[in-house]
């Protein structure tokens, strides 16, 4: 006895099927995401729980414990060269991000929820941004009026890292 053959004519790709995004504010004119394998929360904490360190460079705000666990912060819009998060509040919008071993603090503007976008719709960041931006870019992704900005977790960590790592060599 034969068993009917089945054929599928329509085989969906991974890269059709959207991924997960948190989308925030970088600054006012900056919107951005960070995909959500990466990101391990977001939360709110008050100005005082991040310790400053002094002769770090400016991006960089401090120490703070997340979780049983001592984790730089930095304010992610001065790695880009835009203007910083207003130190007259009361508290940071911080998205905990976590590359491999390493865990840092990004201090946003505002968080904004979670978006699902697809690998198709990114495009080169190349032109559409200030070329200071595109290496820590994956892409972009042009959204009813606005353009937001895909980050690269792994270029914005190494960023970070080497600078902590250079810093703390030099004490």
């Amino acid at each position: 006895m034969t068993s009917p053959k089945l054929t599928l004519y329509y085989q969906p790709s991974q890269k059709s099927l959207p991924d997960s995004y948190l989308k925030f504010q970088l600054n006012q004119q900056t919107t951005a995401v960070l995909s959500i394998h990466h990101t391990q929360e977001a939360i709110i904490v008050p100005v005082t729980s991040v310790t400053a360190i002094p002769n770090m460079p400016a991006f960089i705000l401090g120490l703070m414990n997340w979780r049983s666990r001592i984790i730089w912060v930095i304010d992610l819009p001065k790695i880009f060269n835009l203007e910083g998060v207003d130190y007259r509040l009361q508290q940071y919008n911080i998205i905990v991000l976590k590359v491999e071993s390493i865990v840092l603090g990004l201090v946003v503007q505002e968080i904004k929820g979670t978006i699902k976008l697809i690998a198709y719709d990114i495009h080169s960041p190349i032109g559409q941004v200030a070329a200071s931006l595109v290496p820590y870019l994956c892409g972009c992704v042009e959204q009813k009026e606005e353009t937001l900005l895909v980050l690269d977790a792994q270029n914005i960590v190494n960023y970070a890292n080497s600078c902590t790592d250079y810093t703390r060599s030099k004490v």
